[in-house]
């Protein structure tokens, strides 16, 4: 859990940031939407995205539990995905 914190701390202001899971840690599948990493937030809504679906904005407050079959969209300042993590 203090990995994702850090992860969205460093997603707002660092451009360094894991862009999707390994494939070890992809309990989610979230490596088949890497190619949305750098695209507009409004990519999602072109996407079919079943099960669970979590969108994370600068700092937007976000509960702490943790679902590994969970996609997180990590999206900057920029409005652009930085990341997607499981979780």
């Amino acid at each position: 859990m203090r990995k994702l914190i850090a992860l969205m701390l460093l997603a707002g202001c660092s451009a360094a940031v894991t862009p999707a899971p390994s494939p070890a840690d992809d309990t989610c599948n979230a490596a088949a939407y890497a190619t949305l990493v750098g695209q507009p937030a409004t990519a999602l809504e072109r996407v079919l995205l079943l099960g669970q679906v979590r969108v994370i904005r600068p700092n937007q407050a976000v509960t702490l539990d943790y679902r590994q079959d969970r996609i997180n969209f990590l999206i900057n300042a920029d409005e652009n995905i930085a990341a997607i993590t499981c979780g």
